[in-house]
């Protein structure tokens, strides 16, 4: 039985499942009914963090552009562009065993492409959820549903995962932030090209 969080709340992932090695990370969408007629095009990514709350080098931010970590620890499996369907709409699958020593931190955001030119934001979106799951068997062990009403936001960090000790920790965060991309970029220390 997946735990069910709320916002703020903190979970163990390894604790209860000894040997959890390779995990999905799942994140999903729906676009309002009275959206602008537009085709909306949300994406996810992972920030692999070490303690300054920062990246240190551009391959540790995992997005569609960068598909795949070094290290193997990180891999997005492909940009959706239209979010329909139901369950996950976009995909990071990480193995924990391979995450470099200076990473403590995997944050995961997703945020609208191209939000402010085709005016679209969070208060357009529901429905979002990040959902974590065991590789081997598919069972679902967290999920975190997005109860928060973004008004003007074109960015959110949806949830981290963290290290504390032997253990691997997740932490529903649910913040918002305008400016798109480029402003979780500065956030977390990526140089925008």
């Amino acid at each position: 039985m997946p735990v069910s969080l709320q916002k703020g709340q903190k979970v163990s992932l390894t604790k209860g499942n000894p040997g959890l090695k390779k995990v999905v990370v799942g994140l999903g969408w729906d676009v309002n009914q009275f959206d602008t007629g537009g085709s909306f095009d949300l994406d996810a990514a992972a920030f692999l963090l070490e303690d300054t709350g920062k990246i240190s080098k551009s391959e540790d931010f995992v997005f569609y552009g960068n598909l795949k970590h070094p290290s193997g620890c990180a891999q997005h499996m492909g940009d959706n562009l239209t979010g329909e369907g139901d369950g996950d709409d976009e995909q990071i699958v990480l193995d924990l065993s391979l995450v470099p020593e200076n990473i403590t931190k995997i944050a995961f955001s997703v945020t609208i492409y191209e939000a402010e030119q085709r005016g679209h934001n969070f208060g357009q979106i529901s429905n979002a959820f990040i959902r974590i799951y065991n590789e081997e068997n598919g069972e679902e062990l967290l999920r975190y549903d997005l109860g928060e009403d973004f008004s003007i936001e074109t960015a959110a960090v949806f949830g981290e995962l963290y290290k504390n000790g032997d253990e691997w920790k997740f932490n529903a965060i649910g913040s918002g932030y305008q400016g798109g991309l480029a402003a979780l970029c500065a956030n977390y220390g990526v140089e925008v090209g």
